[in-house]
């Protein structure tokens, strides 16, 4: 993920901003990490580069089927 896209991401649940928490970079790609809300705390996964911003009740049925 591209550390520009945090200019057009916001938690999908209450529009609010998210916070960056970078736990494994390859120059200026963040590979893991996590987001979370400012307002409600909700934590999204970084993952091989990827945000996953489906709300934890829904990656958790996702989860369950892969």
């Amino acid at each position: 993920m591209d550390e520009d896209l945090m200019e057009i991401l916001c938690c999908p649940l209450d529009k609010d901003d998210l916070e960056l928490a970078v736990e494994e970079s390859e120059g200026d790609e963040i590979v893991t990490g996590t987001l979370t809300c400012t307002e409600c705390g909700t934590t999204y996964p970084i993952e091989d580069s990827i945000p996953n911003l489906l709300p934890p009740d829904m990656r958790d049925d996702e989860e369950a089927t892969a």
